[in-house]
């Protein structure tokens, strides 16, 4: 549930009107429902309180400073898979115990900073990563503590494109290179082995894969006993899905319920990496109409917000649910709507039944809560959108917009 609600056919975000905030604000625009984001969190949370568990935001799926402070706010960790995210994780807040440490391509310095900060623990990809990660805590004189991520060969059945547990993925060890991998570890002078990790994929609407890679986990987990390396941490990543269309994707409880119930009998700290699920259906963008443009074979919505802005279509051919900002009693045609960049896979949705609109209306595009601002760029010298928090009444400048002079001030 999220609190994007119409009243008397005008959109709003908790208790104020989105077309006020457009136009006070400008479009495009990325707008964050606060409300929302606590109760994702505590819905998703509360879900493993049967579980020893620390529930770590993924960073990349919003990294907005006041978000990231929000979700602190209520016991988030974070997930972290650059210095970048670990630089803004600390800033708003989060004690570094909570933070983890993913991603394939660490460099030294961005491994110097963490173990500077005494992060939880570092998830290790790779054999050469976990030689890196020893040589950098000789030459500071820490102790670097560490998870490998597993890679199960479990299907998430999910878009190829975040898909990340299959023996062809670039992420984490298969089982017979990870036995290996940990038995090097354990005799490192500056590793300490405290748990495991595993990342299936993103965007999963059943938990059966995640069941199925857990049970290779764990029977993994007893391999390592027997050679003297005891886990304490499980980490078992992030990626339940969303409903973005007609995705029917398991309630946080049922997860929650299946996990606890299968790690019973373990002495585990578990730690979860939700990040879409949280953040996903807590924000929209609003983009204005520029013009209409009718064809011999298409009717199209030319808005001011492009793949630049949202480039989730365009990348994924993933799926948005749009509509007015403000409802008319309009008949419905079929359009493509579409941006300005200079690029024919630039589009928000094809052959979309919407109510006729006009030359300067508002179009929400929900659903954008995750992987929208945090993938936009300045692709053809554009401005980013500016992210606002509508917290109640309140209304919160999480990010300005972009001005000409931003786009030039690392430039010389």
């Amino acid at each position: 549930m999220n609190h994007f609600e119409f009243k008397k056919n005008e959109l709003f975000a908790e208790n104020v009107n989105i077309a006020e905030l457009a136009k006070e604000y400008g479009t495009p625009l990325y707008v964050y429902s606060a409300a929302t984001f606590r109760r994702h969190f505590k819905a998703f949370d509360s879900a493993f309180n049967g579980l020893d568990h620390l529930t770590c935001f993924s960073v990349k799926a919003n990294s907005n400073l006041s978000l990231l402070k929000l979700l602190a706010e209520q016991g988030a960790g974070m997930d972290i898979v650059s210095g970048g995210e670990l630089f803004r994780a600390l800033k708003a807040g989060v004690p570094a115990n909570r933070i983890v440490y993913s991603g394939v391509g660490k460099k030294a310095y961005e491994i110097a900073e963490a173990l500077k900060s005494d992060i939880l623990m570092f998830n290790v990809e790779s054999v050469a990563e976990l030689h890196n990660i020893n040589d950098v805590a000789i030459s500071m004189n820490k102790t670097a503590r560490i998870s490998f991520r597993i890679n199960p060969d479990v299907d998430p059945k999910t878009h190829p494109y975040i898909s990340t547990g299959m023996k062809k993925n670039k992420f984490g060890l298969d089982m017979e290179t990870a036995l290996t991998a940990y038995t090097t570890a354990k005799e490192l002078s500056n590793i300490e082995p405290i748990g495991m990790d595993c990342h299936i994929g993103s965007q999963l609407t059943t938990i059966e894969p995640f069941l199925e890679a857990l049970d290779k986990l764990l029977a993994f987990k007893d391999k390592l006993s027997d050679i003297g390396i005891e886990i304490t941490h499980l980490d078992l990543g992030g990626g339940l899905g969303i409903t973005y269309d007609d995705e029917q994707p398991p309630h946080p409880k049922e997860f929650g319920e299946a996990l606890t119930k299968a790690l019973e009998d373990q002495n585990l700290k578990v730690i979860l990496e939700p990040g879409r699920v949280i953040s996903g259906n807590a924000g929209i963008l609003v983009t204005e109409i520029i013009y209409t443009k009718n064809t011999p074979t298409k009717n199209f919505l030319i808005v001011d917000a492009g793949m630049n802005d949202l480039i989730r279509p365009s990348l994924y051919q993933s799926y948005h649910n749009i509509s007015e900002v403000v409802k008319h009693e309009r008949p419905n045609v079929e359009v493509d709507i579409v941006g300005p960049i200079c690029e024919s896979g630039d589009f928000l949705a094809h052959d979309r039944e919407l109510p006729e609109m006009k030359q300067g209306e508002l179009l929400a595009v929900y659903s954008a809560g995750a992987y929208g601002f945090t993938m936009s760029s300045n692709y053809n010298s554009r401005l980013r959108a500016a992210e606002i928090i509508v917290d109640e009444d309140d209304i919160i400048v999480a990010r300005r917009r972009e001005t000409y002079e931003d786009l030039l001030n690392l430039e010389s």
